[in-house]
């Protein structure tokens, strides 16, 4: 047990003192192993404490509504993760009496819960023996002991949770988990890490072989998507705006937004204004249109870039259901709207 015992002795030196390591509360663990999906821990920390400074138990995230948690939630991106965390909190609070399962298997069958965040949660709450396989773990493992098999495939899960296990203590499954997480982000870094300074550098298979920059084996992902988006910031009489709620499944749901133009390329401003004038606002006049910004700005998205522009649009009179600024700022938006709201 070379391995691990080197790991954790690296661990126990080197950790990072997060605020979700002091803690065996499943309810904590598992709010932070939600939010760390997708997300940096640098990114993510401050909406733990926020969160938890908000909400200290399941009970308190449970009885909130869904716009106060998307509020919090805003610009940590991947918002079906805030939706599900919500819905999970209102299950274990209502139907399980505010205590979470107390096993892998029954925290799997947690809505947003995986096989990565019930091990977790597992192992850091119950000391369960069962291996946490995230993109660090997928990296140390390969490279270590110079693993080829393609991560992208679903079957890898299955080949590194399996060596993850023969390498686990069966005594501290849980500094196990947390020691080679921890030696993925801050040692075994995806590009160019420091390998004369690692512990392993006598025993690494892929450091040997020079292989360390062809590990983890990952195919191509799915080619990304272009969207061109045409937000109308309308402003009437009484500088009254209008916003609308995102309700289809996809991106932002749930999320607020301005009145949405989507053409098929970036378009100028004789398109976008004629356009407006033929086919929105049709209760009020409209006396002008203003472009806020020439250049799109481009919102990166896993699976699709944004191009987004705004208008400023000028209505004559009153418009239905006007909100002034400061209402305005108290909806969630995707973050790219938030960040043009607080700029204006």
């Amino acid at each position: 047990m070379k391995f691990s015992n080197l790991l954790i002795k690296w661990y126990l030196q080197n950790k990072r003192d997060l605020p979700w390591r002091s803690t065996t509360n499943p309810y904590l663990i598992w709010l932070s192993e939600i939010m760390l999906q997708q997300t940096r821990v640098a990114q993510g920390t401050p909406y733990f404490l926020a969160f938890t400074a908000a909400f200290p138990t399941v009970f308190d995230l449970a009885k909130a509504n869904e716009e106060e948690v998307l509020k919090l939630w805003q610009g940590l991106g991947y918002y079906s993760r805030a939706r599900n965390l919500h819905k999970t909190a209102q299950y274990v609070a209502f139907e399980l009496n505010g205590v979470f399962p107390g096993s892998y298997n029954d925290l799997l069958k947690l809505k947003g819960v995986g096989e990565y965040t019930a091990a977790a949660i597992a192992s850091f709450s119950y000391n369960e023996i069962v291996p946490v396989v995230d993109g660090n773990v997928f990296r140390v493992l390969s490279r270590y002991f110079d693993v080829e098999t393609d991560i992208a495939l679903a079957s890898a899960k299955k080949e590194f949770a399996a060596l993850a296990f023969e390498l686990i203590p069966k005594d501290n499954p849980a500094i196990f988990n947390q020691a080679i997480m921890e030696f993925g982000a801050l040692q075994c870094v995806p590009k160019s890490p420091n390998c004369s300074i690692c512990v392993f550098n006598e025993s690494c298979a892929a450091l040997q072989k020079n292989k360390v920059a062809q590990l983890p084996v990952k195919s191509k992902k799915l080619k990304v998507r272009n969207r061109y988006f045409n937000y109308l910031v309308v402003a009437d009489d009484n500088e009254n705006t209008i916003i609308q709620k995102r309700t289809a499944k996809g991106i932002w749901q749930n999320l607020y937004e301005f009145p949405l133009m989507e053409t098929v390329k970036e378009e100028g401003f004789d398109y976008v204004a004629e356009k407006i004038q033929e086919h929105y606002f049709e209760e009020n006049e409209v006396v002008s249109v203003m472009e806020c910004n020439a250049k799109s700005i481009i919102h990166k998205l896993s699976h699709q870039h944004l191009y987004i522009k705004f208008w400023k649009v000028g209505l004559k009179g009153t418009i239905e259901n006007g909100i002034n600024n400061e209402v305005l700022k108290t909806f969630p938006f995707p973050i790219v709207i938030h960040n043009f709201i607080e700029k204006e």
